[in-house]
Formats: structure tokens, C-alpha cells, sequence
């Protein structure tokens, strides 16, 4: 760095400063001011004869003022440089720059690069030859060079979403050198060591160069997410940062696949702490969508921590050796399992109590967990096909009971040799007493979790002694036998619990630690489901899915990654082969973050070392040139307006218009000296249509290709409008046909889909538009235009419109369904309907079913106070509806009745007033009202 504060770029132009006298003496000859006489005409004619004049002198402070626009425009062309570099490029050697290119230099990465040109130009003009090597790349070419090479290898180079390996660059580069000592050795770092053991600097010491640079950027900005887990009721998110120096928050925000921010919550540090922990707090069902967690402000890749399927709902199979008693469901085996699990696992249990029919068929569907409470004995042919899926990476869970207190001692299916019988602690016939539970090991599933301090053990199933069963016990009693204990085989692992799992072995079942330790045993297993087929194995090497970028974002180019081989006693760790992403397919990935868990970042080691320390190009160095030249504008601007005041050009304006051209003049300077002009953005193609979409209601119908149908669908919404109008405050404009693969939907509060199994038949694109606008709170009208049922045919056929609207609702996430009840809000939102005929009168009306005829676990859909997503109809409402230009109907009603014709009018502006206005109509004080207008 120059030890100057400023310096001139092109300093020979402030010779032009020696001619500031000779200015100073042009500007203060000036013509004599006009002078304003009255006309006598004598007065005339005594100055017919002019005596010799002298020009007059110009004010003192004008002249002065002139002066200082010469200097400020000769100073901008000088270019002053305020803290300039210098060329101080130690001679006696290459220059060699040793640059870190990891992850946490993509922030100023361009810095980096114009720090690193300045040097290389520096060491151009000095002769001398350059050496240069990142950190972050699998090989280097370090070996001293010109210039220009290095300006090449320095363009293509980028920031990498690694760890540096900086001794394996260092070891190129010391082989490059072959013994050259450097003359000046310039190290780029990022600031943070590389691992617990980073002698990067002494080593780069040891080359002996003449001066020894360390170059690095904004510390506190460095910062990066190393874990996240998800408990029962948050996300625990861990992250660390360099500089650790004030109390600072940093915002975080959970993502789903798609990029958008659907949680957040914030890290708090404390002063000189280096690692802390923030949560999101969100539903278990929200946590579920998390994709990846990513610190607001920061576009690293260390910055955002990937999660895979391991954040996901596992698939848990529930089976029991008795049959649970619905009149008694506390004393069900698995009672306290499924409120255990529910919220956290998809649980699913066989549908016949026969295990060698229901093991099969509970394996089909690749589990991804197996819980067993207290069955002994399983049928011969289904330990194969478990052992199977076991050893493919299935983790099977047992609790014991009776039946396995008395099953055979060599069952493959127990992790550990077991004693016949059960031992009872307790009782008159026992001599020891109730036992509490031990701390929980460090090692297994249960590290960290308090010591249960309201559990106690009356019977328990005893394990033989072996010399490996401390190994496998994850959880034990007070008196040192096991209370949990597990085997591993191959990819999977076995686990059982020594109690039985409902409350009369132990209080384990009815305390809060067993939620959290079954919760805890589902997130150990794996996530995308295991298959039993013979054959298959969990080693399997995952191929690179999405890879991370430095910047923090998934790209699918994979470029020489290799295949993630995962290993249950290695934690992958990011590499050149294996970089940051997701490793798998989209049935399934494993997430490989840049940092392992538990890592801390902590400043680079340059104890007993003299170093240079240097910040990068960008920061500290700036031009007054842009300032100078707006001094000069300013001045030459103030000069225009005092001559013009002096010549009088101002005196012979009125004063109203004196003053509106000083203000016009005000104005104008304003907007020069504006950075840049205010424009109206171009309006985008489209917007013009937008606008007319939103400036009122209108009705929609899908567009289906017939010429006929998409007729009657657009008179029969004008006329619907026209009702509407007519009937009730609502006024909509005319209706629109949609396009359902271009058009925005979201306009549009309903959508009528006249169904036509002649028609084309809609396109994947647009089947999930329509079910993205069912989901955020529209609804669409089916309309088969048969008058058959398409969904409650009593087994008898199904017409072709019922046919091309099944295979539709095939494709959509449609919720349950009922005809419309009679209490319903749909049949009083406006006119008192106990029936919605269209054209025809023969088919319901379908809509959502109501949450008390819902199954307890169906998922609802519905959304918008109340407002089902979906109608589906056969009655041809349009056909009721289509009026010609005069207003005429030009479709009959089946049968011909006008009367007819009119009920389905009412039942188009009660669909609409619903719509509109929701579950509002449901409210207790319209009943009233209602009672007494039906005369009850």
C-alpha cells in the first residue's frame, strides 16, 4: 500500500495549474455594464464627444470563484486516487500468488481477481516472471511464468463450493518452485483455517520469499450453517462465523424444492462466541417440505445447509401379536405407539391378522421401519423376505411381551441372546425393587437426552451376557441391565426394547421420553423406504443429482463429480470427487453439505510469522475525479446565473416571470444532477390485458377445442352475467375463455369445465395448473353435461364425458366428496334451493364433504373460508344459461319448463354468491330469518 493518503493519476496535467495567473488576469478585463438612461436630448449630445474609457474590472469574488472552476477542472483531470496502490513487488524472485478460491470467497471473488491483476501488472513492469495456485482446484500448474499466462489461469478461475485443500496446493507449488526462493508471496486468503492443524502460513514461510503478503477481505461476512435437526416441535439450526467479535442475529429461512421461503427464524451471538444455534419454529407437516435452510443476506455455499429425505415422514409398519380392543384401546400394544408416532411417520397396519399374508404385502410398499410389539413367533416363510429387507437397510423395532418372553432363544430376528421367561421387579414373590433408568450412553440415538427422572421398570425380558452386549445396549436400568439394546446387519439394524410397549411392564410408554425416543429411532432409519427384492443394496453408489454452486444455489450440471458410495461408519465429507449436493435420483437423495456437523471456523494461525497484512483492491482505494467534475458543473452553473443577473437579463423580465424562471432553472439542475433519470418501466406484454381482468368479476370457462361446446359455454356465462346483473349487486364484466397451459387462473373466483370425451384431452402442464389453483383457494365447476352421475353410478355404467372426467380427477388431489346436504350454505346463500338443475335435473351437484362426514384422516383441501374446490355436476348448467344477442335461450330444458330454467339460474348465483362470500353465510344470525321465511 502507498503511504500517501491520495495520489494523481496522470499528474503531468497539473502543469496546466502554472496558468491559473494568466487566467486570472483575462477574467477580470470584462465589458462595461450596459447602463439605462433616460432620453433627454441634450444629455445626448454631451456625450457626443466620448472621453477615453478603461474596461471595468471584474468583482474580486466572481474572478475568484471563476479561479476555482479552472483548478476543480484541471484537479478531475489529474484524477486524484485517494489510497493508492504501490508498486512494491519485491524484487529477487517470481512473484507467487497463492490463492484460496473456496466458498467463502465468492462474496468478493471480484475483488479478489483485481487485487490479484494489480499485482500481476506490477511484477509485468518489473520483468519479473509469476507463479500462481488456488487452493480450492484438484491440480495446479504452478511453475513461474509470464504474465499474461497468469492473467489467463487468474480469468479461469472461480470460486469452488469447497473446503481449500491448501496443503495439497501448497505441495504443487513448492514442487513448482524446485527451490526458487520468491521475491514477494501473496496469500489471498479467505481468513478461516482450513482445519484444526492449518500451517498454511508457516509453511509458505518456510519458502523463504523476500516479503510475505496476506491479502484478505471482510471477515465478517464469513459465515456458514453446519447442522440441522429436527426435533418435535422445531428445527435446531447450528452455524458458525470468523468473526466473532460483536453480538450480532442473522436472519434464517427454511425453503421447499421449489425455492420459496416457507419458515424463518434467526441465530443469535453472543459477544466472542463463534457457534450458536437458532430454531425455526413450524408445524411437523410444514418441516416435512424443508428442503434446505439458508442464512438471509449471504449467497455462499456454506451459507446453506441441503436436507434430504432424512427430514422426511418415514413409512412405519405397525404390527401387534393380539388384536387391539377398541373398547379398551389404552391395554392395545400399539396404542401409545401410534400417538407416539403419528405426528412424526406415515403409519400403516395389515388389513388381515394373518402375518403371512399381511408381511408381504406391508414389504411391497418398501417401508422404511417395522415395529413389532410383542409377537414371538412368526410365520417360517416371512423371515426370509424381513431378514432380506433388513440387511437392504431396514431398521426393525420390537417390544417384548409375553409371547416373546416365550419364544424361541435363537429367533434371528432379536439383536440379542435372550433368557426363557421374563424377570419381575417387584411384588411379593420379588425380592428387588421397581428400577429407574440409567443415563443414557454417549454413543446411539439417545446421546443427549435428559435422564428420566419418572420411569420406572416392574418387568423386563433379560439378555444373556455376551462380551459385545455393552456395545449394543443404547439404553439400560439403574442396575445395569439392558432396556435397549440393537444389532446391526449389513445396511439395516434390529432394536428392542426389553419392555413391552404398552403400561403394565413400565411407566416408558406414558412418558414423554418414549415419544422422543421412538421419534428419534424413525429419523435414524432410512428415509426414501427400503425394498425387500433379493439382491439389492443400500452401498449402492448414489450418482450426483444437484450439485451446489459457490453461491449457494442447485445446478444440474455435474460436471467430473463422481457417485457418492454412502458408508454407516464414514460421514461423507465434501471433496474434489464428491462436492457439495444432492447425491441419489428424485425417488431419493442423500444431502453432502460443504462443512461436516460440528465444525467451527476460526481464523487463519500467523502466530510467530511476519506477515504484511492487506485488505483486497475495491474497499479502500477511490477516485474524486466524479466529485471534482460535479464542483466545476456547479461552479460553471453558479457562474451562468451571476453574469446573466449582471447584464440585466433578469431586470426586464416582470417578476412573475422572474421568479418561474429561477424556478425553472432550480428545477432543471435538480434533474441534472440526478444519478440517473426517472422513467416508468416499460410495460410487459400482457399488462394491458391484466389490468382489464382485474378491474372487475368476471366468469370463466375452460376453453376445450369444440367450436360448439365452447359456444354454449360463453353464451351461457352471459347469461348467468346478465342474471346477475339483473338479480343481484353484482355486476360482473363479460366472461373470459381460458387457455388452461397459458392463462394466469388465479383472476378468476370460479372456473366452469364443460367435459367433452371428444375433445383433446388435457396435458399434464395444464392438469397442474388447475390443481395449483384448486389449492390456493379456487374452484372449479365439472360440468359432464349428460345428466348421469359421474360419480355415483350404483355400478351400472359410466358415460364417455364420465369417463374423460374420471381420467381428470385422476390426476388431481381432489378431496372427499358429497351431493350437496340440505343444511348446506350452498342452498340458502341467496335463494332457498333444495335442488340445482341446469338443463337436465337428473344428477346432484357434487362439492367437498363437510369435516364431520370426512374420515378422521383424510386430508381437506379446502381452503378459502370454507369454499370447496371442486363442483362437479351433469345437469349442463351453460345449456340452462346460453341466451343469444336478444337475450333469447337457445338450448330447451329437459323437460321443456321455464320454470326449470329459472331454478338453474338461482342455483348459478348461489354457486357464485358462495364463491364469493364463503362459510359467511353459515353464520347463526341468517337462521332466523330464514326459519321464518320458510313459515316455520
Amino acid at each position: 500500500m502507498s503511504s500517501l493518503p491520495f495520489a494523481f493519476a496522470y499528474p503531468a496535467i497539473l502543469g496546466a495549474l502554472l496558468a491559473l495567473p494568466i487566467i486570472w488576469w483575462l477574467l477580470r478585463l470584462t465589458p462595461p455594464r450596459p447602463k439605462t438612461e433616460v432620453f433627454p436630448p441634450l444629455r445626448i449630445l454631451a456625450t457626443v464627444l466620448k472621453r477615453e474609457e478603461t474596461p471595468a474590472q471584474s468583482p474580486w469574488w466572481l474572478t475568484l470563484l471563476r479561479m476555482l472552476l479552472a483548478t476543480a477542472v484541471i484537479l478531475a483531470l489529474a484524477d486524484p486516487v485517494f489510497n493508492p496502490r504501490a508498486n512494491s513487488i519485491a524484487s529477487g524472485g517470481p512473484l507467487v500468488l497463492f490463492v484460496d478460491n473456496g466458498w467463502a470467497t465468492s462474496p468478493d471473488w471480484d475483488r479478489r481477481v483485481k487485487t490479484a491483476e494489480a499485482l500481476i501488472d506490477d511484477a509485468e513492469a518489473a520483468g519479473t516472471p509469476v507463479a500462481i495456485a488456488f487452493t480450492a482446484d484438484p491440480t495446479n500448474d504452478a511453475v513461474p511464468g509470464t504474465a499474461a499466462t497468469a492473467r489467463d489461469k487468474l480469468r479461469a478461475a472461480e470460486p469452488k463450493p469447497l473446503v481449500p485443500d491448501r496443503q495439497r496446493a501448497f505441495e504443487a507449488l513448492r514442487a513448482a518452485l524446485n527451490g526458487v526462493h520468491p521475491g514477494t508471496l501473496a496469500f489471498l486468503t479467505d481468513g478461516a483455517a482450513a482445519g484444526d492443524n492449518d500451517a498454511t502460513v508457516r509453511q509458505l514461510s518456510d519458502l523463504s520469499p523476500a516479503q510475505l503478503r496476506l491479502v484478505s477481505g471482510d471477515a465478517t461476512e464469513t459465515m456458514a450453517i453446519t447442522s440441522a435437526s429436527n426435533a418435535a416441535d422445531t428445527m435446531t439450526v447450528t452455524a458458525t462465523r470468523l468473526n466473532s467479535a460483536a453480538a450480532a442475529s442473522y436472519p434464517i429461512t427454511a425453503q421447499d424444492t421449489q425455492g420459496r421461503a416457507i419458515a424463518a427464524g434467526a441465530i443469535d451471538f453472543q459477544p466472542g462466541q463463534s457457534v450458536a444455534t437458532g430454531s425455526i419454529t413450524a408445524p411437523f407437516e410444514m418441516r416435512n417440505d424443508f428442503a434446505r435452510v439458508s442464512m438471509d443476506n449471504h449467497a455462499t455455499a456454506g451459507a446453506v445447509h441441503l436436507l434430504d429425505d432424512g427430514f422426511k415422514r418415514r413409512r412405519v409398519v405397525l404390527l401387534s401379536g393380539e388384536v387391539g380392543d377398541t373398547f379398551q384401546p389404552l391395554l392395545s400394544p400399539l396404542y401409545y405407539i401410534q400417538r407416539a408416532l403419528q405426528p412424526y411417520a406415515d403409519l400403516i397396519e395389515p388389513n388381515t391378522p394373518d402375518l403371512a399374508t399381511s408381511i408381504p404385502d406391508l414389504l411391497s410398499q418398501n417401508p422404511s421401519v417395522i415395529i413389532m410389539a410383542d409377537i414371538g413367533r412368526l410365520p417360517q416363510q416371512t423371515y426370509e423376505p424381513l431378514q432380506r429387507w433388513i440387511a437392504n437397510g431396514g431398521t426393525l423395532v420390537r417390544f417384548a411381551g409375553p409371547r416373546l418372553a416365550a419364544a424361541p432363544a435363537d429367533d434371528p430376528l432379536v439383536p440379542v441372546i435372550l433368557r426363557q421367561g421374563e424377570r419381575a421387579l417387584g411384588g411379593a414373590l420379588s425380592w428387588a425393587e421397581p428400577q429407574p433408568l440409567a443415563e443414557f450412553p454417549t454413543f446411539g440415538p439417545f446421546a443427549g437426552m435428559p435422564k428420566p427422572t419418572d420411569v420406572t421398570v416392574k418387568r423386563q425380558v433379560l439378555a444373556e451376557p455376551t462380551p459385545d452386549l455393552a456395545e449394543r445396549t443404547w439404553a439400560s436400568l439403574a442396575d445395569g441391565t439392558p432396556l435397549v439394546t440393537t444389532k446391526p446387519i449389513n445396511a439395516g439394524r434390529i432394536v428392542l426394547f426389553h419392555v413391552s410397549a404398552e403400561a403394565t411392564w413400565s411407566d416408558l410408554p406414558i412418558s414423554g421420553n418414549f415419544v422422543e425416543m421412538l421419534r428419534r429411532l424413525v429419523q435414524l432409519s432410512r428415509s426414501g423406504g427400503v425394498t425387500a427384492e433379493a439382491g439389492a443394496s443400500t452401498a449402492e453408489a448414489l450418482p450426483p443429482f444437484r450439485l451446489l454452486t459457490a453461491k449457494g444455489a442447485l445446478t444440474t450440471e455435474t460436471g467430473t463429480a463422481r457417485p457418492l458410495i454412502p458408508s454407516a461408519k464414514v460421514t461423507p465429507v465434501a471433496s474434489f470427487d464428491n462436492p457439495p449436493g444432492l447425491y441419489g435420483s428424485e425417488e431419493g437423495f442423500t444431502a453432502l453439505n460443504v462443512l461436516p456437523k460440528d465444525a467451527e471456523l476460526k481464523p487463519i494461525d500467523t502466530s510467530g510469522i511476519t506477515v504484511v497484512r492487506e485488505g483486497l483492491i475495491g474497499g479502500e482505494t477511490w477516485s474524486a475525479k466524479p466529485a471534482l467534475f460535479l464542483i466545476a458543473f456547479l461552479l460553471l452553473l453558479a457562474d451562468s446565473l451571476i453574469v446573466l443577473f449582471m447584464s440585466g437579463a433578469f431586470s426586464r423580465l416582470r417578476p412573475t416571470a422572474r421568479a418561474a424562471a429561477l424556478v425553472a432553472v432550480a428545477i432543471s439542475a435538480a434533474f441534472l444532477l440526478q444519478p440517473g433519470q426517472s422513467r416508468a418501466d416499460d410495460a410487459k406484454p400482457g399488462d394491458d390485458q391484466i389490468f382489464q381482468r382485474l378491474d372487475n368479476t368476471h366468469l370463466a370457462y375452460v376453453v376445450t377445442g369444440e367450436q360448439e361446446v365452447d359456444r354454449i359455454s360463453e353464451r351461457g356465462l352471459v347469461g348467468l352475467t346478465d342474471f346477475l346483473t339483473y338479480r343481484t349487486t353484482l355486476e360482473p364484466s363479460p366472461p373470459v375463455g381460458l387457455d388452461l397451459t397459458k392463462d394466469e387462473l388465479s383472476f378468476y373466483p370460479i372456473i366452469y369445465w364443460p367435459i367433452s370425451a371428444t375433445a383433446p384431452m388435457p396435458s399434464s402442464a395444464a392438469i397442474n395448473r388447475i390443481d395449483a389453483y384448486m389449492r390456493a383457494g379456487g374452484t372449479v365447476l365439472f360440468d359432464t353435461r349428460d345428466q348421469f352421475s359421474a360419480l355415483d353410478n350404483n355400478g351400472g355404467s359410466v358415460s364417455a364425458n364420465g369417463e374423460r372426467l374420471q381420467q381428470i380427477l385422476a390426476n388431481l388431489d381432489i378431496p372427499p366428496l358429497e351431493p350437496v346436504p340440505s343444511d348446506h350454505v350452498l342452498t340458502k346463500s341467496f335463494y332457498l334451493l333444495s335442488s340445482f338443475p341446469g338443463r337436465y335435473t337428473g344428477s346432484p351437484l357434487w362439492i367437498e364433504a363437510r369435516q364431520e362426514n370426512r374420515a378422521t384422516n383424510a386430508k381437506s383441501t379446502a381452503t378459502a373460508d370454507g369454499v370447496s374446490p371442486i363442483l362437479i355436476t351433469g345437469n349442463d348448467f351453460a345449456g340452462a344459461w346460453a341466451v343469444d344477442d336478444n337475450g333469447v335461450p337457445m338450448l330447451p330444458t329437459v323437460p321443456p319448463d321455464e320454470t326449470q330454467r329459472e331454478y338453474a339460474y338461482r342455483s348459478g348465483v348461489n354457486i357464485m354468491m358462495y364463491m364469493l362470500t364463503g362459510n359467511y353465510k353459515t353464520d347463526q344470525v341468517h337462521v332466523p330469518a330464514l326459519l321464518e321465511r320458510l313459515g316455520q
